[in-house]
Parts: C-alpha cells; structure tokens; sequence
C-alpha cells in the first residue's frame, strides 16, 4: 500500500516533530515511527468501514420510504442501485475486511452515525447519484465507477469528514492523501472475481521497505548534529533557520541517503526530496534544496566519497 515515499514522509514529520539529540531515546522515538505507519492501515480501515456504513444506510433508507403507508411517486419508483451496488455489496459481504475492521475496533461509524448521514445526504442530492439513477444499464464497471466517482468528489473533500479525522488520530491529518489514493487504488482494482485478500494489501511492499523506513529514521536520527554541520559548510550563505525548519530535516534526510543507502542513486534521493518540500514545504525550498543537494553530490563525485553501486546510479 506505502510506497518509498510515503515511507519517506513519514520519516521527515517523525524528524520535524521531534525536538530532542541523538542522545535521547531512539528505540521510543522509532516505535512512535512504526505505530504511525501502521496508524495509516487503521485509516484506510476506517474508510472501507464508511462505505460499509453507507451502504447499510442506503438499505435502512429504502426500507423506510418503502414502509411508508402514503408514498409519492418518487417513493412508489424508488431505485434500488445504490443499495444493489456490486462494489458495495463485494466490500460489505468481504468477511476477512469486517474482521479487521473488528480486531481493530474500528466500526465507530455506529455511534458517529451522524457522519455518515451527512455524506448519504450529500450523495443523494449529487448529479452523481442522479445520473447514475437515471441510467437503466447495471453492472459491476458503471456501479465501480460510481463509488469512486462519489468517493473522489464527495467523500474525500468532505471538510466535516476531514475534522472528523483530525480529531479522532492527530497523526491520521497528513495520512488522509495518501490513504485516499490508496482507497483509489484498491478499489479501481478489484472484479467480480477477486479474492477477499484484495481488499487488504499488505502496509508495505516488502520486507524491504519496512527495513527501510527504520534504518532511514535511525541514522538520520543518530547522524542528525553531523548531517547538520556538514550541510552548513556547504554554502557561505546559510540561513541558519532553515536548518531548523522542515528544509533542514529534508536535507538530512538526503544526506543519510547518500552516504548510508549506496545502492539508492543520487539522482532518485533528490528527485524524491524535491517533490516532497514542493508538497510540504515553502514554495522556495525545492530551488533551495536542490542547489545544496546538487553541490554535495559534485564535491563526493569530485573526491571519490560515498560513491553508488548497482545499476543506473547517477
């Protein structure tokens, strides 16, 4: 589900929100690196559990305006589809996802109903939801498209939603993009015919990638003072605020990569870091960095330190 750079920003808000030395607990600050990580499969959980939420809701409603004694036309050709949905049925009936949902005592969605309310209420107003009524041709591509569709430009912008969020898990704040996609991915994904397991990707690719998110932390964390005086040698105008700042934390975090991961190419670690401070940093800090990034790499290139190994390394 996580890939490189995700690992990768969450290693920079574990640094950036640290405020301690490379004396302090290294064990406890890692385990709060790990325990955020595995926080995102919690959200993406949560997400999946709201869809779940929703299409009982949808079911609840119909079964209300079809009990009725005095029903409107509408009411007397109320449309099924949305409760039907194929997609929503694979999600809901997928009894490996309900169990973690479960183990993880994330089901909260019943005593926050009135979240869910909101979005049905915003789902049944949209043009989404009336052109997909409207259509009288059902199966599993066009009912896929319409829950992504309700998800991309209702669920994810929802500001209510987005609270909802922040103040149930601080850290699940910066995690909500990329859960997003992930959702996105998932679920572009699936058929009629895919295993229950689709529908929960492992956290990480591989081993590799969780030893990297570790061993990326610890010695950016244990060579942080080091990392932090060879980058103000590099230039006669350093702004010492910056190295205090989330520019700082990139940069040392590039400078781990160079010296410490020599099968990573230079030109992957910076190409990694720009795109990161454009997202999450000031709009100058990815001219700022790649200029420090880019002397650094000339003067090991020029002395013969730190050199790369393995294929296409810069």
């Amino acid at each position: 589900m996580l890939n490189r750079r995700h690992i990768r920003i969450k290693v920079m808000q574990s640094m950036y929100a640290f405020k301690g030395t490379e004396s302090d607990n290294l064990i406890k600050e890692q385990k709060f690196l790990l325990h955020s990580l595995d926080n995102m499969y919690d959200l993406y959980l949560s997400l999946l559990a709201l869809l779940t939420e929703l299409h009982k809701k949808s079911k609840k409603h119909n079964a209300k305006l079809q009990n009725k004694l005095v029903k409107s036309d509408a009411d007397k050709n109320l449309s099924l589809k949305f409760q039907e949905n194929q997609l929503l049925t694979i999600i809901s009936s997928n009894t490996l996802l309900q169990e973690a949902i479960e183990n993880r005592k994330l089901n909260f969605w019943d005593l926050d109903f009135e979240y869910v309310d909101i979005l049905f209420k915003a789902i049944l107003k949209s043009e989404i939801y009336q052109a997909y009524t409207a259509d009288s041709e059902t199966n599993f591509k066009k009912d896929k498209q319409f829950i992504l569709d309700v998800f991309t430009e209702i669920i994810a912008p929802n500001e209510k939603l987005y609270d909802y969020f922040e103040d149930k898990k601080l850290t699940w704040v910066d995690d909500i993009p990329v859960v997003n996609t992930a959702v996105l991915k998932v679920l572009r994904k699936l058929k009629l015919t895919s295993s229950e397991t689709k529908l929960l990707p492992d956290l990480y690719k591989d081993d590799d990638d969780m030893e990297f998110a570790k061993d990326l932390f610890k010695k950016t964390f244990l060579n942080s003072s080091r990392f932090a005086e060879e980058i103000s040698l590099k230039t006669t105008n350093w702004d010492s605020e910056r190295l205090a700042s989330l520019d700082g934390v990139l940069l040392k975090m590039a400078l781990c990569e160079f010296q410490k991961f020599p099968s990573i190419p230079y030109k992957v670690t910076i190409n990694e870091y720009l795109e990161i401070a454009k997202e999450y940093s000031t709009p100058k800090s990815s001219l700022f960095i790649n200029g420090i990034l880019d002397k650094i790499v000339k003067e090991y290139q020029a002395e013969g330190i730190h050199l790369k190994t393995g294929r296409g390394l810069m």
